[in-house]
């Protein structure tokens, strides 16, 4: 169930959004060692956003993942700010992360929870 949403500002062209989202879906499958069959990734782009008072491109990151390793975040963070900086050219420091791993019961897939 792990699931990445990223919200930003900058356009992804047509012709790369496959592209960049099977990246976002396999970075995230090889991080947390889940199959990427189990991997959902959101993509919000060309939103209004300001980060430090400025337009210029920016992101905030949601990964959500049942038993989320809290003490892999960092090493979380530094693969996705990678990501997004060498697909969508934003800089590390114009993003926020945010790490959640809720309770089994309280996500649910296929009609019922985890």
């Amino acid at each position: 169930m792990p699931t990445l949403r990223i919200t930003t500002n900058a356009q992804v062209p047509g012709a790369e959004r496959a592209g960049f989202l099977a990246k976002a879906s396999q970075t995230v499958a090889e991080m947390l060692g889940k199959p990427e069959s189990y991997v959902m990734v959101v993509l919000e782009e060309g939103r209004d956003m300001l980060f430090g008072g400025t337009d210029e491109p920016t992101a905030y990151l949601e990964l959500k993942s049942l038993g989320l390793p809290e003490s892999k975040s960092a090493d979380f963070s530094s693969a996705l700010c990678a990501l997004l900086g060498e697909t969508l050219g934003i800089a590390a420091g114009r993003i926020y992360i945010e790490f959640a791993a809720p309770p089994r019961h309280l996500f649910g897939w296929n009609g019922g929870t985890f």
